[in-house]
C-alpha cells in the first residue's frame, strides 16, 4: 500500500523539524560558519587559534602530531600519543577527552554530534590559514 501524499509530506516535515541538521545535509560534514560560533562560545575560555592558554593553540591542528603544539605543557597521555589530529580523532576527543586519552587535562565535552562536526569543520578551515 502506498501512503497518501499528505502523510508522506507530514512525515518529512516532522522529521526535518525534529532534526534541523537533516535539512542542512549530512551532519558529519559540519559547517565552519556555525563551527566558528560554537568555538567562540565553548572553546575560547581555554583555547585560541594562535596562542596557548589553559589549552594549546588550535591553528594548524589538522595533521599536527597530538601533544606537540610548541610551548604547551601537555598531559603525559597526550605527550605519548602516536597520531596526528584528523576529523575522526577530533570527534572522539571532543566526545570524551578522558575516554579517548586517559589522564587528559581537558574535562570539557561537546556532546552534540552536529556541534562537534561544525567545530571540526571550523578547525579544519582555520588550520589552512
Amino acid at each position: 500500500m502506498i501512503a497518501p501524499k499528505s502523510l508522506v509530506l507530514a512525515v518529512l516535515v516532522a522529521t526535518t523539524a525534529a532534526h534541523p541538521a537533516a535539512a542542512q545535509g549530512d551532519p558529519a560534514a559540519g559547517d565552519p560558519t556555525r563551527g566558528a560560533k560554537v568555538y567562540e562560545s565553548n572553546c575560547t575560555g581555554c583555547h585560541a587559534p594562535d596562542a596557548n592558554g589553559v589549552g594549546p593553540a588550535h591553528r594548524g591542528i589538522f595533521g599536527r602530531k597530538a601533544g606537540s603544539a610548541p610551548g604547551f605543557a601537555y598531559s603525559p597521555g597526550l605527550k605519548k600519543a602516536k597520531f596526528a589530529w584528523d576529523a575522526a580523532r577530533l570527534d572522539k576527543w571532543l566526545t570524551s577527552p578522558q575516554a579517548f586519552i586517559p589522564g587528559a587535562k581537558m574535562g570539557f565535552r561537546l556532546a552534540d554530534a552536529q556541534r562537534r562536526a561544525d567545530v571540526i569543520a571550523y578547525l579544519k578551515k582555520e588550520s589552512g590559514k
